[in-house]
């Protein structure tokens, strides 16, 4: 064992970011997707716009997703290549 808590730290905040069902579906819809925008999440997951935009945020501020600006539109994806292999792992699937 080592006591090199700040890496620690930060794969805990990774987790607690992922621990959640709408989160994990965002992000494994945006790994199977590549990129998608709020609107085409809030569709298919069937919830509020806003909803899907808090989970977003948290995403965002746990460094799991990133926003590009097209126009008028953003669009979201997966920026960290820890969560692709935890994903992978979870669900048992290259993706």
């Amino acid at each position: 064992m080592d006591n090199n808590f700040k890496a620690y730290d930060e794969a805990s905040e990774l987790l607690k970011a992922l621990a959640h069902p709408v989160r994990l579906c965002i992000v494994k819809g945006l790994l199977e997707k590549g990129r998608c925008n709020v609107s085409h999440m809030q569709e298919c997951l069937d919830i509020p716009q806003s909803t899907v935009s808090q989970h977003l945020q948290k995403l965002r501020n746990a460094g799991i997703v990133v926003a590009e600006r097209s126009g008028l539109e953003i669009n979201y994806m997966i920026k960290n290549d820890t969560v692709i292999k935890l994903i992978e792992a979870i669900f048992g699937e290259e993706l």
